[in-house]
């Protein structure tokens, strides 16, 4: 096995922390790509783990790991540079968290080396503003042929689900200048939801009504249980703290609202899932479709394709995507939707956390659907 490769992978992880806003995340990688290649502690943390591909993430799996100590306790004197542990990181000394950083790894290998089976899990309640903004399009193209249909309650399906908490989302708020969505006494607050005007559809919707939600996860995590908490805020960037926050929220939620995950893969789960009447049936995924190999990705769209032929006035179907898709050289964050049988619809773009969205300029490549796998 070639360290070089995990090195690589080490160094575009940290570009792309740096790029998403997390200097805490990008400095301490940087440091952990250096000593990947001289042979510390760091690349006996990951050995066997060399070789993974890119989509394993075993950077951001050593991260989390990491946080985990500290946000349980055992890496104080790492705890004084984390802000998600109430310690401080300054961007103008970035090495400072690194010493405490590589002296964790080493003091606790066994642990880390464990936590490192565990895929990364973040599950980004943030996701959830473009959840709302496909189920409000949904629900504006409903009505437009039936005022009746436009009321129908939700089914809410997810696939790669993680913890399920974003199978929570109508009782989110989202806010941005001029314009708030949702509950107004919601613990997750969605803030700076979108970037210039929501679209208009949105901004008349009327709130969702969830009557089933249902999720699956290969690996599920348990939101309620000590354990799976630890590893949701692990897996979060320690200098985000507003993703913190909306976390805790979303945790507080799960604790009084279920919302079960099957431990199944996405195509198994879909095949169960029938359309019934007098309810609009969801099918929602974001920033899971990498993970899944091709060939259960096909059997996945033979699914979506048989709910969106059985979709009706009386029971619709809407397919709801937020995923990377390749526009020209490069990809680019894109909420789509397909109502029934009719045709995939680009309806914005977000970073990958899911906030803040925006709408598409006409003449956007990235409206072009003939370009979206």
């Amino acid at each position: 096995m070639s360290i070089d490769h995990a090195v690589a992978m080490f160094r575009h992880q940290a570009e792309a922390c740096a790029e998403l806003g997390s200097p805490l995340s990008a400095a301490l990688l940087r440091r952990a790509a250096e000593d990947l290649a001289a042979g510390g502690p760091c690349a006996a943390a990951i050995a066997g783990h060399e070789d993974a591909p890119g989509p394993s993430a075993v950077a951001l799996r050593l991260l989390g790991a990491v946080h985990a100590l500290v946000i349980s306790g055992r890496a104080p004197g790492l705890a004084a540079h984390y802000p998600s542990a109430g310690g401080a990181f300054d961007p103008a000394d970035p090495d400072a968290p690194w010493p405490a950083f590589r002296a964790a790894v080493a003091d606790h290998l066994p642990w880390i080396r464990e936590w490192l089976t565990r895929p990364p899990q973040t599950n980004e309640v943030g996701r959830a503003n473009l959840l709302l903004t496909g189920l409000a399009w949904a629900r504006h193209r409903l009505a437009q042929a039936s005022p009746d249909a436009a009321q129908l309650p939700v089914r809410l399906h997810e696939l790669g689900s993680s913890a399920g908490l974003n199978l929570l989302a109508e009782q989110f708020r989202c806010v941005s200048p001029g314009f708030a969505y949702g509950p107004p006494d919601s613990p997750v607050v969605l803030a700076d939801a979108w970037q210039g005007e929501p679209p208009a559809w949105l901004r008349d919707a009327p709130l969702q009504r969830v009557v089933e939600r249902r999720g699956c996860d290969p690996t599920p995590i348990d939101p309620r249980s000590a354990d799976g908490a630890l590893a949701l805020r692990a897996y979060l960037w320690a200098d985000q703290l507003p993703r913190l926050e909306r976390l805790n929220g979303a945790l507080a939620l799960a604790a009084r609202l279920p919302a079960p995950v099957e431990p199944i893969g996405a195509a198994a789960f879909l095949r169960d899932v029938r359309l019934a009447d007098g309810t609009l049936t969801v099918v929602w995924h974001s920033i899971m479709r990498q993970y899944v190999p091709a060939e259960e990705w096909r059997s996945v769209e033979a699914e979506l394709d048989r709910l969106a032929a059985a979709s009706g006035p009386s029971a619709p179907f809407v397919h709801l995507a937020l995923e990377p898709r390749r526009v020209g050289p490069g990809h680019r964050f894109l909420l789509t939707a397909r109502l029934g049988a009719g045709p995939t619809t680009v309806l914005a773009e977000a970073m990958p956390h899911g906030l803040p969205a925006w709408t598409l300029e006409p003449g956007d490549p990235a409206l072009a659907v003939d370009q979206l796998p």
